[in-house]
């Protein structure tokens, strides 16, 4: 398998640190609000990674955290007059519903930040006693310059590091590149005890203190965003290398593409972002799946309704075949072909792996054997659902149904139209069989044609 590491810039053969052990950490949401599409890729991406690794390796062990300790969320409640475990709760499990419906399974372990303030505690004690870390005015601080490899990640010398910050100019700094790893709270805010007074801590090193209670100083994979390259992860690294000694944090460090909607930056100001909550009530929850992973996942990817349209119909392709093998087994002990796997272990090359796929499914369209079928229908199956889809049925498909269209009719209905048409057509009153056609085209169902008879589907 190879990989993509962010920190050499160049791909790199996998070997985990301990073979039969593999261990990623991705940077999970910010539980304020519902998430946008653009927080879906990384974990798609990542979904479609664990997948593929636990199809090589005896045990992996997935962490993505949710953050609920936050400005966003503190000012979330207030507003509403609640606590923040009232926010954090409401988004995390709306989060969870919404990527689900995206195939999108739950890590093994979704580490909160309220539930390792001890562990955050005591690493920033370390940092303190080594001297890379020090107090000043209820503030703790790193200081940057106890650590000469700090950039490496993002590539950048000091002064691109100082302006992509945007840090905070304070008196109580050794240094201005120098970032908070605890703050003091007001009363106003929630706060925890710690050594430095009432506080809470930073962003950046959460993230070290619950990959460190969960994976271990060193872990195989740390996965994100390319937007969390700096600050976050440049900070993480800086962090956890100098709380253990020296020793490695992460040993690949795997970063994802933005997402820009038609054309653009995502942003609240263009008023264009996008929420997974409100797609996945117009949209089958794979077809917004397989969108995210119809361009590589290094690369930028446009949302856009083209995409979307290319995506459905393709999934109308993939269902369709499985329609046709209906009736047919799927061979027992086939898996995807080792063509499909080679795309996926060369770097998650999704494109690369989808055309291996649709290879499988013209295959299957024109197999006549029923040996060859069986095996096609097997590794069709099989590549499916290691990038997390063909995970329902395909009369569940053909039939699923967006939650806010209004006046659709039910199943039972269309097959009585259909069964009407069918009687009108058998009597030649064409008129009547246009008439319910029509009807149903109008109400957003579309009939088909095939060889077992009249077939439906929504629009």
């Amino acid at each position: 398998m190879q990989l993509h590491n962010t920190l050499s810039g160049r791909k790199e053969a996998f070997a985990p640190l301990h073979p039969d052990r593999v261990t990623m950490y991705v940077c999970g949401p910010t539980v304020y609000s519902y998430a946008h599409i653009g927080n879906a890729r990384p974990a798609v991406v990542f979904d479609t990674l664990a997948r593929l690794l636990r199809r090589r390796y005896p045990k992996v062990v997935y962490a993505r955290n949710i953050t609920d300790i936050d400005d966003k969320i503190n000012a979330a409640a207030v507003k509403e007059g609640v606590s923040i475990r009232a926010i954090s709760d409401r988004y995390a499990a709306a989060y969870h519903e919404d990527l689900a419906a995206l195939g999108v399974a739950l890590p093994d372990h979704e580490p909160r930040v309220t539930e390792h303030l001890p562990q955050i505690i005591h690493m920033i004690e370390r940092l303190i006693t080594s001297g890379h870390a020090y107090a000043a005015e209820g503030h703790v601080l790193f200081h940057t310059l106890s650590f000469p490899d700090y950039g490496q990640l993002s590539k950048r010398d000091e002064q691109s590091l100082m302006a992509g910050a945007r840090v905070e100019v304070a008196p109580y700094k050794k240094h201005a590149g120098d970032f908070v790893l605890w703050k003091p709270s007001g009363t106003d805010q929630p706060g925890w005890d710690s050594p430095w007074g009432c506080g809470r801590p930073g962003w950046h090193i959460e993230c070290s203190a619950m990959a460190e209670a969960l994976l271990g100083e060193t872990i195989d994979i740390h996965g994100g965003g390319h937007d969390l390259i700096f600050p976050h992860h440049e900070n993480e690294i800086a962090q956890s290398v100098c709380a253990h000694g020296g020793k490695p944090f992460a040993r690949y460090w795997l970063h994802n593409g933005f997402l820009n909607m038609r054309g653009e930056k995502m942003s609240k100001s263009l008023g264009n972002v996008t929420l997974v909550h409100d797609l996945v009530k117009l949209l089958p929850g794979e077809v917004i799946r397989l969108v995210l992973l119809t361009g590589h996942y290094r690369q930028p990817l446009d949302w856009n309704e083209d995409v979307v349209a290319d995506a459905r119909k393709k999934l109308d392709r993939l269902y369709g075949a499985l329609r046709e093998l209906a009736e047919v087994s799927p061979a027992p002990g086939v898996g995807a072909p080792d063509s499909f796997i080679a795309a996926l272990e060369d770097d998650l090359n999704t494109p690369a792996a989808l055309a291996e796929l649709f290879e499988l499914v013209r295959a299957a369209n024109k197999a006549e054997a029923d040996e060859e079928r069986s095996r096609l229908k097997a590794q069709i199956l099989d590549a499916g659902k290691l990038l997390g889809l063909l995970q329902q049925s395909p009369e569940a498909w053909f039939s699923w149904s967006p939650q806010a269209a209004v006046g659709r009719p039910s199943a039972e209905a269309i097959e009585a139209l259909i069964a009407a048409r069918l009687a009108a057509r058998q009597a030649k009153n064409w008129a009547e069989s246009d008439r319910i056609r029509d009807q149903l085209k109008a109400e957003g169902v579309l009939l088909e044609d095939s060889k077992d008879g009249m077939r439906w589907r929504y629009a």
